[in-house]
């Protein structure tokens, strides 16, 4: 799981391709770059260290390997990594958590959010009080699918006060669980 605090600047907007612009493998008058150069065979080590050169001077390498990995695109170099690097991180990017993210997307930023990051959203904004109407609108749900999903918070915290209270030998400490709010809780990511 990464969990690498980031600023929100980094993160891409969803359908947002103007870093390609900055990449340097985008060729050009001034930058005459042979696109095959990222899309080597397997023993043409010439090809893979020019590209793994070329991505080492990127100053959008993370926004590459990120759309790399948000698209499936397993195919040639990204980001600065083989196709083989990127195979496990393509396994792993559904279960990816970066707080950072989950906090631009709470700020209002359109960006591409995993699952995890999808259900970290609606657990801050739980916590936070913030209206189903705002949630559904940055995850583009429905309002009635986030009401759902609030109920759902509010039955899972509501059971392990209840499941505390069982292991401790008594009730909840100073909570009524049966009318539980958002601020009874702590702080979100």
């Amino acid at each position: 799981m990464n969990t690498t605090p980031t600023t929100a600047e980094r993160y891409r907007s969803l359908g947002d391709h103007t870093w390609q612009d900055q990449a340097v493998c985008h060729p050009s008058e001034y930058n005459p770059v042979d696109p095959e150069v990222f899309f080597p065979g397997p023993d043409e080590v010439d090809k893979i260290a020019t590209a793994l050169s070329l991505c080492s001077q990127c100053p959008v390498r993370l926004a590459c390997l990120d759309a790399a990995l948000e698209g499936g695109e397993t195919d040639g170099i990204r980001g600065g990594l083989t196709e083989e690097e990127r195979a496990p991180l393509h396994k792993k990017i559904a279960k990816r958590l970066d707080y950072g993210r989950v906090n631009a997307a709470l700020a209002g930023r359109d960006i591409h959010l995993t699952s995890a990051e999808r259900h970290a959203v609606v657990l801050a904004g739980y916590r936070h009080g913030v209206s189903a109407e705002r949630i559904a609108h940055l995850l583009k749900v429905t309002e009635d699918h986030v009401q759902k999903l609030y109920r759902e918070i509010r039955r899972t915290i509501r059971n392990r006060e209840l499941q505390q209270a069982a292991r401790t030998g008594g009730q909840p400490v100073g909570v009524d669980t049966s009318r539980l709010t958002p601020d009874d809780f702590g702080t979100a990511a």
